[in-house]
């Protein structure tokens, strides 16, 4: 995924789901040879300007790469220790080459970080550095990018000191935003640099060749200089723009994919095929209450946790995900995404840790007790209210025409009128405080629940609608600072934390997406992750 991903719906889908994978059918004797299609063109190939790496995970490797439920596997740090406090990180560099044939030196991490977290580069994931020595200093403009907590000793040896130990660091270090860069490429091309697939040399299992920035059509092909390159079977993978499922299932049927994701009714038709996979996404589509509403009467009402709770329970989860998405997307628990984290003592998933009864499952009798009794406590009649939404996808559309209907059936005297407009647009709005209801959402950067519960905090810059809590700015302070180090005390902190937000229905859950494909049974070897770079073909391979 400045807090990115509270953009809109759309924002997220098209940051991961031009991720969509499809493959052309090939027979072993012939090259290892992939055609994956993509909802929209790649934005762009800049680690540091990229707003997400999917799928170019595959083309960009850090100190680790992630591997099956979100672990860190090798990538180019040959070995790392941590010190006793937490706060400083030593990682060896092994002997690995770029796809020029260069060798990556430590120093490459160190220019990397320092381009990335310059201001003027204007990163997306900037925010993803805080924690780092100076970083927060350097992203506000207090202090030079030279100034970031990173060193590079020798060739081999890169050092990075922390202003607080970072429990999730290790998982955060196989984000390629954190990976190396070469100097003298970046200062080769100039402004050129990552514009087209030629300017730019790559550290992973793959290169990009033929992307010239705006096209629909690109490919992978395998890196001849990669370090690990003797695991890697696929030579190459062909991407195509495929705008719609319906051309997709019909390229599918035509033996052209070897994987496609399924609109809603193509979901029913296919969920009991051996081919239909579905692959979850640490996405949550939630709706965003405005606690600064302009308009008094809105503000206190909003700013009401019965009226808020009423219109949690009014929502049929059940019935909005398996029948009117039908996609196969989940009905959350609270506000962070399921199969995300596990508990490092029990390994319990944090969704049902979180979970806070009589806040989420559909009870209508409930909703309109807790309406009225809201009603009566700020002297309101009514209530008009518009829900904010992005008229980019087809999700969108469809989760706010539901949830218009359903407030209009179960909570009397509630009108809800729906705005939707482009997704940038309706992001500005929402920035700007120019909302009632917003139908936003967010995606998980990596495999942590703060990924999540740092946007609730009191004045963050995603926290559109101003939510506060003061006792979850507490628990969230000390689980990041006070229980850093101490992996149990600071999962209960963020336990805490959570039950408290989703009792207070600090935003609403919706669904979580879920996209299903079709995938023939000969694509063997795919890994893929609800957070950060979903899809590794490191070891994809057609049998």
């Amino acid at each position: 995924m400045n807090y990115k991903k509270i953009a809109t719906t759309i924002v997220f889908i098209s940051a991961c789901l031009w991720l969509s994978a499809c493959g052309k059918q090939t027979s072993t004797s012939q090259k290892q040879v992939l055609n994956l299609s993509a909802s929209a063109p790649l934005s762009t190939i800049d680690i540091s300007k990229s707003t997400g790496y999917g799928q170019t995970g595959n083309t960009f490797e850090s100190f680790y790469r992630l591997g099956k439920n979100g672990s860190t596997t090798a990538g180019l740090a040959k070995s790392s220790s941590v010190s006793k406090d937490g706060k400083t990180w030593t990682f060896k560099i092994r002997k690995a080459y770029w796809s020029n044939g260069d060798q990556i030196t430590a120093q490459d991490f160190v220019y990397s970080w320092r381009r990335t977290i310059n201001p003027k580069t204007k990163s997306p994931y900037s925010y993803l550095f805080s924690g780092i020595k100076n970083a927060d200093a350097i992203i506000a403009g207090k202090k030079s990018a030279a100034q970031i907590g990173i060193s590079a000793p020798d060739k081999q040896t890169v050092v990075i000191k922390l202003d607080k130990a970072i429990s999730y660091f290790k998982i955060l270090m196989a984000y390629p935003l954190f990976g190396p860069q070469e100097q003298k490429i970046v200062e080769k091309y100039g402004s050129k640099y990552g514009t087209r697939s030629q300017y730019m040399v790559y550290s992973g299992p793959f290169v990009i060749k033929a992307w010239n920035g705006t096209g629909n059509k690109w490919q992978f092909v395998k890196n001849k200089h990669y370090w690990d390159k003797k695991v890697v079977k696929l030579q190459q993978i062909n991407y195509t723009v495929v705008e719609n499922p319906t051309t997709g299932h019909e390229l599918y049927q035509q033996n052209k994919l070897d994987m496609t994701p399924l609109a809603n009714q193509q979901v029913k038709n296919y969920q009991g095929s051996s081919q239909f996979k579905s692959y979850p996404y640490s996405y949550i589509s939630y709706v965003a209450y405005n606690f600064k509403d302009k308009d008094a009467d809105k503000r206190k009402a909003l700013n009401n946790r019965n009226i808020r709770l009423a219109m949690s329970l009014a929502i049929n989860r059940q019935v909005l995900t398996k029948k009117v998405l039908g996609d196969g997307s989940y009905t959350p628990t609270g506000f962070v995404a399921s199969g995300l984290a596990k508990d490092p003592k029990t390994s319990e998933d944090f969704s049902k840790q979180q979970e806070v009864k009589g806040t989420i499952a559909y009870d209508a009798k409930l909703a309109r007790k807790y309406w009225e009794q809201g009603l009566k406590e700020t002297g309101l009649k009514g209530l008009k209210l518009t829900l904010l939404a992005s008229n980019d996808d087809s999700s969108s559309k469809i989760v706010a025409q539901y949830l218009q209907s359903q407030y209009a059936k179960v909570l009397p005297g509630l009108s809800l009128t729906v705005r939707s407009i482009p997704g940038n647009n309706a992001l500005q709005n929402a920035q700007t405080g120019n909302f009632d209801l917003y139908l936003s959402g967010w995606g998980g950067d990596f495999n942590d629940p703060i990924t999540f519960l740092q946007i609730p905090l009191t004045g963050t810059s995603y926290n559109y609608g101003g939510y506060s809590n003061s006792q979850y700015d507490a628990l969230i302070q000390k689980a990041q600072n006070e229980d850093a180090n101490n992996p149990n005390k600071r999962w209960a902190d963020l336990v805490a934390a959570a039950k408290i937000f989703n009792a207070e229905q600090g935003v609403t859950p919706v669904y979580q997406q879920v996209t299903s494909y079709l995938q023939k049974s000969k694509v063997k070897g795919i890994i893929h992750n609800t957070a950060g770079t979903q899809w590794n073909y490191k070891n994809a391979y057609i049998k």
